[in-house]
């Protein structure tokens, strides 16, 4: 059985910093394209950052120079070190691991206000 649990979301202020860890079980996760998506309230779900089975990593422009993702297949484990935060990153994000299909976890809130 495949599991996508995400940890480290919480309410931080403006210009705050968070780190988000996604730990994967159930799929050989070396293998996987593993990423997180967000969704705030009344918007599409929208990727924020990808990182390859080959480390090659991917960043939506509104987050590139703010966040870093990372991965460490031993641990199976993905994470996301976002710096500067804004109002605007207020959503629920989503790990998500893709090779043949897609697995999702149950997402965690990010609050970011003053």
């Amino acid at each position: 059985q495949v599991q996508l649990v995400e940890s480290g979301g919480g309410l931080v202020q403006p210009g705050g910093s968070l780190r988000l860890s996604c730990a994967a079980s159930g799929i050989e996760f070396s293998r996987y394209f593993v990423g997180w998506y967000r969704q705030a309230p009344g918007k599409e779900r929208e990727l924020v950052a990808g990182i390859s089975n080959r480390g090659n990593t991917e960043y939506a422009d509104s987050v590139k120079g703010r966040f870093t993702i990372s991965r460490d297949n031993a641990k199976s484990t993905l994470y996301l070190q976002m710096n500067g935060l804004k109002p605007e990153d207020t959503a629920v994000y989503y790990c998500t691991a893709r090779f043949l299909r897609a697995h999702w976890g149950q997402g965690t809130q990010v609050t970011i206000s003053s």
